[in-house]
C-alpha cells in the first residue's frame, strides 16, 4: 500500500505539469485582450502597451509559460487583472464556499441515491422501483438551474421560509448558513442523487444475482445478513467511483448554481474570470480544479481496499 502511494503521488508531477500546460495555452490562445478589457476602450495604445509590459504580456509566448509556471511552484498564481489582488488569496476566499456548497450535495445525493437503489434493488419490478426510476430520470433530466429556480419560487417567494440568495458560513452561524444552503443543496444534488441511485441499483443487482450469494441462500443465512454483508459491500464499489467522480464535478462544475444563489464561490469566481478576460485567474481556477481531480480519484482508489478486502496494490 505505501509503495502504491508513493508511486501515485508521483504520477501527480507528469499530470500537473501537463495540465499547467494545457491550462496556459488554452487561455492565452483565446480570443481577447484582458489588458484592453480592464483599461476599456477609451484608453490609448499607449496605456494599454504600458500595462501589457507591467504585466508582461509583451514576451513571447514560451517566456511568459515559464515564468508563470516558475511562480506557481512558489505557490503565486499572479494578481488578478479585475480584482487586484494575488488570485491565491481569491481561490482561498471562495473555496471554501464552494466546499460547503459540494459537500452538502454530495451528502444530499448519498443520503438519498444509496437507500434508494438498495429498496429498488430489493423490491425489482414493485411500484416502489418504477416509481424510483421514473423520479431518477426526471432528476436526471431536469436542469439544475431550472430546479434552482423552481426552488426559489416556491419555498423564497411564494412560502418565505428559506432565503433566496446569499452565504453565512455555517461555522460563523450553523442555523443561518444551513438556511442559506439547504436550496442550493437540494438543486445541485438532486440530479447526482439519480445518479447515484441508479449506479447502486444496476450494481446490486448485478451482485444479487452471483453465484456467492445462491449458495448463501442455500446454506439458509438469514437474507438481511446476505443483503448487509454479501451483496451491498460488493455493490458499494462501482456506486463509490460514481460519487468521486460527482465530487469532482460538484466542485468544478457549481458555477450556474452559485450565480443563481448569489453564492460567492469558486465557480463564480471563474465565471467572473471569464466574464473579464481575467486570463490569471482562469489559469489559477484551471489549475486547483485539476488537483482537486486527481486528489478525489486518488482517495477513490484508497477507498476500494477498504469497501473489498479482495484488492491489493502491491
Amino acid at each position: 500500500m505505501k509503495r502504491y502511494v508513493v508511486k501515485r503521488i508521483a504520477q501527480y508531477v507528469p499530470v500537473m505539469f501537463g495540465v499547467t500546460l494545457i491550462a496556459f495555452l488554452l487561455i492565452n490562445v483565446a480570443g481577447g485582450d484582458p489588458v484592453r478589457t480592464m483599461l476599456g476602450t477609451e484608453a490609448s495604445e499607449e496605456q494599454v502597451q504600458m500595462v501589457r509590459e507591467d504585466l508582461g504580456l509583451d514576451q513571447p509566448l514560451y517566456v511568459r509559460y515559464f515564468d508563470w509556471l516558475g511562480d506557481v511552484l512558489t505557490g503565486d498564481l499572479g494578481t488578478s487583472i479585475m480584482y487586484g489582488q494575488p488570485v491565491s488569496d481569491l481561490i482561498v476566499q471562495t473555496l471554501p464556499v464552494t466546499f460547503w456548497l459540494a459537500g452538502g450535495a454530495l451528502l444530499v445525493s448519498i443520503f438519498i441515491g444509496i437507500p434508494a437503489g438498495i429498496i429498488s434493488a430489493t423490491r425489482r419490478n414493485t411500484k416502489f422501483d418504477s416509481g424510483a426510476t421514473v423520479a431518477a430520470y426526471s432528476g436526471i433530466a431536469i436542469p439544475n438551474f431550472f430546479l434552482g429556480i423552481l426552488l426559489i419560487l416556491v419555498f423564497a417567494e411564494y412560502l418565505r421560509i428559506l432565503p433566496a440568495s446569499g452565504f453565512v458560513s455555517p461555522l460563523a452561524d450553523p442555523i443561518q448558513g444551513i438556511r442559506h444552503l439547504i436550496l442550493p443543496w437540494i438543486a445541485l444534488g438532486t440530479a447526482q442523487a439519480a445518479i447515484v441511485m441508479r449506479y447502486m441499483r444496476s450494481s446490486l443487482l448485478e451482485v444479487m444475482d452471483q453465484q456467492y450469494v445462491e449458495v448463501a441462500r442455500s446454506k439458509g443465512l438469514v437474507p438481511a445478513l446476505i443483503q448487509n454483508k454479501h451483496s451491498i459491500m460488493n455493490a458499494l464499489i462501482p456506486t463509490v467511483t460514481i460519487i468521486g467522480i460527482n465530487l469532482g464535478y460538484l466542485l468544478g462544475g457549481s458555477i450556474v448554481i452559485e450565480e443563481i444563489f448569489a453564492l460567492p464561490g469558486f465557480g463564480r469566481l471563474a465565471l467572473n474570470g471569464v466574464l473579464n478576460r481575467d486570463f490569471l485567474i482562469l489559469q489559477g481556477v484551471l489549475l486547483v480544479t485539476a488537483f482537486l481531480f486527481t486528489t478525489v480519484n486518488f482517495v477513490v482508489d484508497i477507498l476500494y481496499t477498504y469497501l473489498d478486502p479482495r484488492i491489493r496494490y502491491e
